[in-house]
């Protein structure tokens, strides 16, 4: 079977208990008959000591439960509004040809999936000094890491597909410099380390409550010619890549554009994977403001629906600015995808004026 078809996307959640509880009770639900390559848990710590704590808690839960052959991990600061924990799974069907590698780098854990038609790695949790220091330091440390596990594991930085950047008030400022700004120059100047001829990682810049900047990604190398990478551009939208100054702030007197693609898409022996990156209600490069969530989240849709085309959604995950919007929300998606996986979290979008984002991941045939 393809790549695209051997890769699962699920989500898990409990009922409210103290934080190990939890913890527990998410992990007993993992299916037994799949390799964990990735688990993303989103809770509510009180403060960036609590999640600290919890997050110290959870990896020796993850210890405890895979001993060496432990998934990459993240433990990201966002309230989910339809469950107190939840865990977002991603798993992959082996075949016996497949060679599954576990790896730690500066004590994270990661995965490596080796077979005929390619290297895949899944890596997570990257974090800085989360007490100590600010955004664009943090932004500088984490890359550095990052950058560290793909030299160590022989992949580029270009390898890069799939990216997700969790930022800790992401609108906010540091005197003049904005959170999501100064992450962006850092990014930016990570990037241009290399070339990026098959175009940039899809990627989600999203705020969190509390974690300082955190990253995870995945990382692909195809083996096969017949084989592609490629993004995808949405006509509606400008490509953030090439944002105008007008639309940006400034953080250490520089406007580096988000360097990201809308999508991107994996074409394995004939199935494409489309990774979704965070959309939002902007059409051109301009935000539709004032006309509430409803409208936001129909535009959105929209959005998606050139990305994606005739592919099926595998999964969503909903940003919502305001815990208030999540009735309609989940209502309305509920009606358009009565059985799909779908997270909700609060979260601050990139822009003051978005009260909605979402990603998600797609496959068809082709």
């Amino acid at each position: 079977m393809s790549y695209c078809n051997n890769i699962k996307y699920n989500l898990l959640t409990t009922v409210k208990d103290d934080f190990p509880t939890m913890v527990d009770h998410l992990l007993a639900q993992l299916p037994s008959d799949e390799t964990i390559v990735r688990l993303a848990f989103f809770g509510t710590p009180a403060n960036n000591e609590e999640y600290l704590k919890r997050r110290s808690v959870l990896c020796e839960k993850i210890d405890q439960k895979f001993g060496v052959n432990k998934p990459a991990l993240s433990y990201v600061s966002q309230p989910p509004l339809n469950a107190p924990l939840l865990v977002e799974v991603h798993s992959y069907q082996a075949n016996k040809e497949d060679r599954i590698i576990y790896g730690i780098h500066n004590d994270l854990s990661y995965v490596i999936i080796e077979n005929e038609t390619g290297r895949f790695l899944y890596a997570g949790g990257f974090q800085g000094d989360v007490a100590g220091s600010g955004v664009e330091q943090q932004s500088v440390e984490v890359l550095k890491l990052v950058n560290e596990l793909l030299e160590k594991e022989g992949f580029p930085i270009n390898s890069i597909v799939r990216q997700w950047n969790y930022i800790e008030q992401i609108t906010a400022f540091d005197g003049h410099n904005q959170h999501y700004q100064s992450f962006n120059n850092a990014r930016a100047v990570f990037y241009k380390k290399t070339n990026w001829p098959l175009g940039y990682p899809a990627a989600t810049g999203i705020g969190a409550n509390l974690g300082g900047v955190l990253i995870d990604f995945d990382a692909v190398l195809l083996h096969k010619p017949e084989d592609k990478i490629k993004p995808i551009d949405n006509k509606l939208q400008v490509a953030a890549h090439a944002y105008s100054e007008e639309v940006l702030k400034k953080a250490s007197d520089k406007k580096e554009t988000p360097k990201f693609e809308r999508a991107k898409s994996l074409t394995i022996s004939g199935k494409e994977l489309i990774y979704v990156s965070g959309t939002a209600a902007i059409r051109g490069e301009e935000s539709l403001e004032n006309v509430g969530v409803v409208k936001q989240l129909h535009i959105t849709m929209e959005n998606i629906a050139e990305l994606t085309g005739v592919a099926k959604l595998l999964m969503l995950r909903v940003y919502l600015k305001y815990k208030e919007d999540f009735s309609v929300t989940e209502s309305l998606l509920r009606n358009m995808y009565p059985d799909l996986p779908v997270s909700y979290m609060c979260a601050d979008v990139c822009r003051d004026e978005l009260l909605i984002e979402i990603e998600g991941v797609a496959v068809k045939d082709n």
